[in-house]
């Protein structure tokens, strides 16, 4: 298997070359990191190239690495039925920069941008409906990203007195919990709050 992705590998860059920065074969798959600017182009020959043939687009994922200068990682995964093969394509872009769209080569990619843009912010030009999909009206920041708050921004509840859904700053009663991460069966090291009850009542 690994020795046909490697042969798909080189053909790919015969054609397409001056597009890919790095190619490699792991885990049964082989993986293309292409220039941003080149996706179209790689996708549209991945599906119509008959020794390739990539005709089912799986997934649109990103991936964020915040320390980086271009902190996303977009990524295609593709399935070639008739060869029974995967691919996974892969390119950098930043904050700002977008990602040209490709619905018009996968009409399926509509909703894995969406998505991607939903939960990292990643932006995709020529996208035809750009707006959140997972999220509710109003929600504030990308919860994928690693800079996301765990507790989030707003609180969602619902208002017995105007019966109706509320939006609100998150207030935590705590600033932090202490978990001491002790297997039950062990008990903690420590005396818990009402343990020294039980036993006065047992003297």
């Amino acid at each position: 298997m690994s020795e046909a992705l490697s042969e798909l590998g080189e053909h790919i860059a015969n054609v397409l070359d001056s597009a890919i920065r790095e190619q490699s074969v792991t885990h049964g798959e082989l993986t293309l990191t292409i220039h941003r600017d080149r996706i179209e182009e790689m996708l549209r020959f991945l599906r119509d190239d008959p020794a390739c043939r990539f005709t089912t687009l799986i997934d649109i994922c990103g991936v964020d690495y915040p320390q980086r200068a271009d902190r996303f990682d977009v990524v295609y995964h593709l399935l070639s039925m008739h060869l029974n093969q995967r691919i996974r394509v892969k390119l950098s872009t930043d904050e700002d920069t977008p990602v040209a769209s490709v619905h018009e080569i996968f009409p399926v990619a509509d909703w894995f941008e969406r998505e991607a843009f939903d939960m990292y912010g990643i932006v995709f030009s020529d996208h035809p409906d750009l707006r959140r999909l997972l999220t509710d009206y109003g929600f504030e920041g990308y919860p994928l990203r690693k800079d996301f708050p765990l507790s989030g921004h707003v609180e969602v509840r619902w208002d017995e007195e105007q019966k109706r859904v509320v939006y609100e700053p998150v207030e935590l009663v705590q600033e932090f919990r202490d978990f001491d991460f002790l297997s039950p069966w062990e008990g903690a090291k420590y005396v818990i709050p009402g343990d020294e009850k039980a036993k006065q009542g047992g003297a």
